[in-house]
């Protein structure tokens, strides 16, 4: 099992790179990930701490890179130098069809190495689709790896009364970043990387990796670090004034249980008699 100290949650906002694409392509035809030009790379690293066999988790760094500010390039040099440096857990929403997809076509075009990606573990690292320890896509975790229908980063945010994608849409980014618009991409791109990082922590707590008490703490340290931040950096602001004025029937915290092994709803008296034939 990964035993990674950190936890590095993903999103990428992309755009069509025309100078490699065909002339004659469809319009309509979504374009392959080697096709895409990184626009702005959304990122939020946090601490792994381990009580016992479960976890939870503190925020260091919430944040983008995007090509306002330097190539891509050197984006794409950043990122492998973090996970070289830090080996973390990476959470993505379909980023092993999209993001990480395009995090290594694009490095092949700017002739760049990915020494930890490949060689954490030679079998089951990064790479290896089932091992969500060290790459959990969790949209593809959720489908039970597409043996049910795969779920929008929008849908499973707002029906756990997250803010959801309330500030943007990647479609519109390639038009945003023609119009020289960065800031608007890379808010769009961090509320992204909120919605996945919460429904990783509500997931992480369903599959054991958070107690009840672990989860809570880890999104009261979220709470704390977005409203910390909220005035040089708005958007945080309104995510998390968004999420707690949600009158989605999911609260933000978990019933704590002592001595638990998963919570249990308190209300809840069934026996198996009652509920198998």
């Amino acid at each position: 099992m990964a035993t990674s100290q950190h936890l590095l949650v993903i999103d990428l906002e992309t755009r069509p790179d025309l100078a490699i694409l065909p002339a004659d392509r469809d319009p309509d035809t979504f374009p392959k990930p080697i096709q895409h030009e990184i626009v702005t790379l959304g990122f939020l690293l946090a601490r792994i701490e381990r009580e016992g066999e479960r976890e939870r988790y503190l925020v260091r760094k919430l944040g983008s890179a995007s090509i306002a500010d330097r190539g891509e390039r050197e984006i794409l040099a950043g990122f492998w130098q973090m996970i070289d440096k830090q080996k973390p857990r990476v959470v993505t929403w379909n980023g092993r069809s999209f993001d990480a997809a395009v995090l290594k076509q694009r490095s092949l075009i700017h002739g760049l190495t990915a020494v930890n990606w490949h060689r954490t573990d030679p079998r089951f690292g990064y790479d290896y689709r089932y091992e969500s320890n060290w790459h959990c896509d969790l949209m593809d975790v959720l489908s039970d790896f597409g043996a049910s229908p795969r779920l929008g980063l929008d849908e499973a945010a707002v029906a756990l009364g997250l803010p959801g994608k309330w500030n943007g849409h990647g479609e519109n980014v390639a038009e945003q970043a023609a119009a020289g618009d960065y800031a608007a991409i890379n808010q769009y791109c961090e509320g992204d990387v909120l919605n996945t990082y919460l429904l990783y922590l509500r997931w992480a707590h369903f599959s054991t990796r958070l107690s009840a008490h672990g989860h809570n703490v880890s999104v009261q340290n979220l709470r704390d670090y977005l409203e910390s931040g909220r005035i040089q950096h708005p958007h945080w602001g309104e995510f998390l004034d968004r999420w707690q004025a949600s009158t989605q029937p999911c609260p933000a915290s978990v019933p704590e249980v002592l001595g638990e092994l998963g919570p249990q709803p308190p209300e809840s008296h069934l026996r198996s008699e009652d509920v198998l034939p």
